[in-house]
């Protein structure tokens, strides 16, 4: 048996698990590898490739529906819905740069096992939120299904919203169903320059507060905006904080209209149209500033959720007691944290002001090393992580699936 298992079709995915759990072998999952340096290092014995799972099986664009084996890339699927005027609205960000990978390799399986979403999920939530069905082979050899190819279903447990996020720890996924959604006919964002964090924090809610349908907000200091090109739009050297506005022509200049005037007495307000737009919303969906051929794979990363009105507060906690770089997302909500070097990631530190603000935090990019002995996810609560280890056990009750990716015994 070679180090790396390589399924061609769902049968033989569900053959590779039962030989595994016959002969007491652990299994890592991968697509094409984007996200494998997330979470805690593979504690297993072999691979198990779904690369060759990849194409699409079924696109109905006027049911708005599409399914596709796991190992499809996004990139093939983007390109699809495109076609049709459509769109993933989740908007999965690429893992890739951040993790020192090459960009463009993320599958739909490896989205939605790890619950991607950028900026668009303000408005229109999390992969989960899009995930309507799927095949998979559970730890226990079994093949099974959940859900189904129409958006209203309602059909036995929601196992969707489960082995969203459980990033291969319960299930091998061999074919997923989503929803898409039509694309906007053009985009464009107001935007505010010279914020500080808090006052940026400020400015979003009220944004959001407003009938203008915003789709994206996020604040750039100063430092991190200056690895953006943003063209005339902004002067260097100052912060940025954007608001982004989809949808008809019409719509889009009449909402941009409103917006600017009730960010008027934020401080400075301008306006940045479709092209260019696009490219800054890419940039912070994939938070390129903080890309690994910018700042080095050895800087701690982490991704931390909380409520936007205390994104500002939890960085601050932080940024007052270590050199870090920040990047606000989804109304600061989600916090980008770029810690300077630290043989512990600072894992202690960002624990404590997570705890004080509510949110958790995930030690997205770190050497190995620190991954090995520093908490990648949040830890769970004492109730939290019996639940989580009895549906591993229903699941995986030999633990051949990412074994320890997530926590010790998950």
């Amino acid at each position: 048996m070679t180090d790396t298992l390589t399924p061609r079709d769902a049968k033989e995915v569900e053959a590779a698990v039962q030989w595994a759990l016959g002969a007491g072998r652990a299994l890592e999952i991968v697509g094409h590898g984007s996200k494998r340096a997330i979470g805690r290092p593979a504690q297993t014995d072999l691979t198990l490739d779904l690369a060759s799972l990849s194409g699409v099986t079924l696109y109905e664009p006027d049911e708005l529906v599409l399914s596709a084996r796991a190992g499809t890339s996004l990139g093939e699927i983007e390109a699809l819905v495109a076609s049709k005027g459509q769109q993933l609205a989740f908007e999965p960000m690429d893992y890739a740069p951040l993790l020192g990978s090459t960009a463009g390799r993320g599958t739909i399986g490896g989205a939605l096992a790890a619950n991607l979403a950028g900026p668009r999920r303000i408005k229109a939530g999390a992969a989960r939120d899009h995930f309507l069905g799927f095949s998979a082979v559970s730890g226990r050899g079994e093949t099974f299904k959940s859900g189904g190819r129409v958006v209203k279903n309602v059909t036995g447990y929601d196992l969707c919203k489960l082995m969203a996020g459980s990033f291969g720890t319960l299930a091998a996924m061999t074919e997923v169903t989503i929803k898409v959604l039509p694309r906007p006919e053009t985009e464009a964002t107001v935007i505010l320059a010279g914020l500080e964090d808090a006052a940026a924090v400020r400015a979003m809610a009220a944004a959001l507060g407003l009938p203008c349908d915003v789709s994206g907000a996020a604040h750039l200091p100063a430092m991190v905006a200056a690895r953006i090109p943003l063209g005339e739009a902004v002067a260097s050297g100052r912060a940025l904080t954007a608001l982004r506005l989809e949808g008809v022509a019409p719509s889009v200049a009449h909402r941009k209209a409103v917006l600017q005037a009730a960010m008027r007495p934020f401080g400075e307000v301008g306006t940045i149209d479709d092209l260019v737009s696009r490219g800054l919303w890419r940039a912070v969906r994939d938070v390129t500033p903080f890309a690994a051929s910018r700042t080095g794979a050895d800087r701690p990363l982490w991704r931390i959720s909380t409520a936007p009105t205390k994104g500002a507060e939890v960085a601050h906690l932080i940024g007052g007691a270590v050199e870090a770089e920040v990047l606000y997302d989804w109304a600061g909500g989600l916090v980008w944290i770029l810690i300077a070097r630290a043989d512990d990631a600072t894992a202690a530190l960002v624990r404590r002001a997570v705890k004080a603000c509510g949110g958790h935090a995930t030690l997205l990019r770190a050497p190995a090393a620190m991954r090995v002995v520093a908490d990648v996810f949040e830890p769970p609560e004492v109730a939290l992580a019996a639940l989580m280890k009895r549906v591993k056990d229903s699941f995986d009750p030999k633990g051949v699936l990412n074994p320890g990716r997530m926590w010790p015994g998950v």
